[in-house]
């Protein structure tokens, strides 16, 4: 792939991983609106792949670094925050490892075409704005509630159901994720923890998958410097991300998932009007 492309390619995972709008839908759409010329089945995009998923994984270990590490102590010593905290991620985990491997491949051939998935970014914006609605009818928790405190095992198992949702391309995994969170009873900030914490070994599982199916392209096939750099602008721009992310949840309670909304609304019926006048 050309520098510019890669490069490209790479700052756009790193924002749309994270930030409520759909990384596929907007890997999907955007080449094609843009007229860049991208082969899938190429030898290089494999590997470049792997490589944007395990710096997308790497940036939020680093991140949420205490949490990991409270994980760590709790296998090692037995701590019971620890152990409750690996239990939940577990349990929301758990639902998309079963889904992913039963539907991934038919769901993405299906749907992975720029019309749908711009018609399902819509989609994902009136669940981001229908999310918001429901939450406020089952009562707001307290501003800045931490999820660690307030979630349920029942709550964890709600969010992993709804993090089935990314699956579908224009669907945001991080935009299900905190839906399914706030209707589980957190703060903004509270789901946004959670639903980082989860797509850790999330993306790292979806980059791992391939790394078999890599290895089987030959030694260091298409591992390139420029390959590499991919990775770290995606990792660099994941970390990045969490961290406004973050931020702008622990600032904002109110409606604060609304201007994804009108985000994905535009977008997606921008790329639609422009696919339809091609």
């Amino acid at each position: 792939m050309p520098f510019l492309a890669v490069i490209l390619i790479a700052i756009l995972q790193g924002v749309t991983e994270l930030f409520p709008v759909s990384s596929l839908g907007h890997a999907v759409i955007l080449p094609a609106l843009l007229g860049l010329a991208i082969d899938q089945d190429a030898p290089a995009f494999l590997p470049f792949l792997v490589v944007l998923h395990l710096g997308t994984a790497l940036a939020l270990v680093i991140y949420f670094w205490r949490d990991w590490s409270d994980i760590v102590r709790g296998l090692i010593a037995a701590r019971a925050q620890g152990l409750r905290l690996l239990a939940l991620v577990v349990v929301a985990t758990l639902p998309a490892v079963v889904v992913g491997f039963a539907l991934e491949k038919p769901l993405r051939h299906l749907f992975a075409t720029p019309t749908i998935s711009a018609a399902f970014l819509i989609a994902n914006g009136v669940l981001l704005f229908a999310g918001e609605r429901l939450r406020r009818r089952g009562g707001a928790p307290a501003f800045g509630a931490d999820p660690l405190e307030r979630l349920s095992w029942r709550g964890a198992l709600v969010i992993g159901a709804w993090q089935c949702l990314a699956f579908l391309p224009g669907i945001s995994r991080s935009g299900a994720t905190l839906v399914g969170g706030l209707l589980a009873g957190l703060s903004h900030r509270g789901a946004a923890h959670f639903s980082f914490l989860i797509a850790t070994p999330v993306i790292l599982g979806a980059g791992l998958l391939e790394v078999p199916k890599l290895m089987r392209l030959g030694g260091g096939t298409g591992l390139s410097g420029t390959v590499l750099l991919g990775g770290v602008v995606a990792g660099i721009t994941a970390f990045a991300s969490t961290a406004f992310l973050m931020r702008y949840f622990r600032r904002r309670e109110f409606q604060a998932l609304d201007p994804f909304a009108w985000y994905c609304w535009a977008a997606g019926a921008a790329a639609l009007a422009i696919l339809a006048l091609r």
